[in-house]
C-alpha cells in the first residue's frame, strides 16, 4: 500500500511549476473573487460554486494567458462571465418549493432590499461598473483594465448607471407612496 505522502509527492511531481503558480495566484485572490461572485449571485453556495467554475475554466484555458501580470483581471473577467451564465440559467428555471425553503431567511433592511432590487434593474454594462466599484471597492482604472475599455468610458458608464439608479429609486418611491 502506498502512503498518502508518497502519493502526494508523486502527484506534485507530475504538476508543472506554472500550474502551481496558477494555484497560488487563485488562492491569493480568492477573497476578492468570492466577493465579486457574491455581489452578482447573492447566495453563498452559488458564489462559491461560481468561483470554483471560474477556476476550472481558467485552468483549462491557462495556455491562452499571454501576460502573467494580467492574471487577476483575466480571472475576474472569467468569473463575471460565469456569474452572468448563472443569472441567465436562473431566469430560465423555476425553483421548486424545496429549493425555496432551503434559502436562508434574509434579515436585510427594506432599504437594502430596495437598493438590491434597483441595482438589478440597471442596464447590465452599467450594473457591472456599479457592482465592481461600490460592492467590490475596485478603482475605475482597475475596472477599465478588467473590462478592456478606456477609463473615460467606464466613468461615463458609472455616471449613466448612477443616474439610472437614481431614476429607478425615485420612481419606486413614487410608486410606493400611491
Amino acid at each position: 500500500m502506498i502512503s498518502p505522502e508518497a502519493e502526494m509527492k508523486k502527484l506534485t511531481g507530475a504538476v508543472p511549476r506554472e500550474d502551481n503558480a496558477i494555484y497560488d495566484a487563485v488562492m491569493e485572490h480568492s477573497d476578492q473573487l468570492y466577493r465579486i461572485a457574491y455581489s452578482y449571485l447573492r447566495n453563498r453556495s452559488d458564489a462559491l460554486e461560481a468561483v470554483q467554475e471560474a477556476t476550472c475554466r481558467a485552468w483549462i484555458k491557462r495556455a491562452t494567458l499571454k501576460d502573467p501580470g494580467a492574471f487577476k483581471s483575466w480571472m475576474i473577467r472569467i468569473l463575471i462571465y460565469v456569474c452572468i451564465d448563472e443569472q441567465r440559467r436562473r431566469k430560465r428555471s423555476v425553483p421548486t418549493p424545496e429549493e425555496v425553503m432551503r434559502e436562508p431567511v434574509m434579515q436585510d433592511s427594506s432599504s437594502k432590499l430596495a437598493m438590491l432590487w434597483a441595482v438589478e434593474q440597471v442596464k447590465p454594462k452599467y450594473r457591472h461598473v456599479l457592482l465592481l466599484k461600490y460592492y467590490n471597492d475596485m478603482t475605475l482604472n482597475e475596472i477599465a483594465e478588467l473590462l478592456r475599455k478606456p477609463e473615460g468610458t467606464i466613468k461615463t458608464w458609472q455616471h449613466k448607471g448612477l443616474k439610472q439608479l437614481r431614476t429607478i429609486m425615485k420612481n419606486r418611491g413614487e410608486w410606493n407612496d400611491q
